[in-house]
């Protein structure tokens, strides 16, 4: 296994929030614990899914977050990764009790606007961050079709209404 370092790309002045969790289904409980947690929060987060298409999955209120949470999470390529960047005014403080609320997330491992690098390991065949892992890397973005699927299964399966 290779210990690899990705920097992560971002205005100077942005707060970001690194952390892990498990399942596509984080990417609409994160969003729905920002948006509870914070009216009016700006944000992008981007998941990194480590089976199936092994995409990253998205979501946010702020198209130029999204796209640097995107960015991020694909230099990443880590399974089991998720990043939020938060816009101007917004701060990880602000956001305490996602973990809580159901988000599947374990405790952040990086929450800051200092710039900063992950350190995810690489093998032969796929990423783990900090020694947990997913067996593949992520391979793309998801389009508007792999929304509409993810979604629709969460809500298949109940884990969503």
């Amino acid at each position: 296994m290779q210990l690899v370092t990705v920097k992560i790309d971002k205005p100077e002045a942005s707060n970001f929030i690194l952390g892990q969790t498990h399942f596509i289904k984080s990417v609409e409980d994160l969003h729905e614990a920002l948006v509870g947690c914070v009216p009016g929060i700006k944000f992008g987060l981007a998941f990194c899914e480590a089976s199936g298409k092994c995409l990253v999955r998205w979501s946010g209120t702020d198209p130029a977050m999204v796209e640097l949470a995107q960015k991020n999470a694909k230099s990443l390529a880590a399974g089991h990764c998720f990043i939020i960047f938060l816009g101007d005014g917004f701060y990880p403080p602000q956001r305490a009790q996602y973990h809580q609320n159901g988000s599947g997330g374990v405790p952040h491992l990086l929450c800051d606007r200092q710039p900063d690098r992950s350190d995810p390991r690489r093998d032969g065949t796929g990423a783990r961050y900090f020694g947990r892992g997913g067996r593949l890397r992520s391979k793309g973005i998801e389009g508007d079709d792999d929304i509409a699927w993810r979604k629709n299964l969460l809500r298949q399966i109940g884990y969503k209404l």
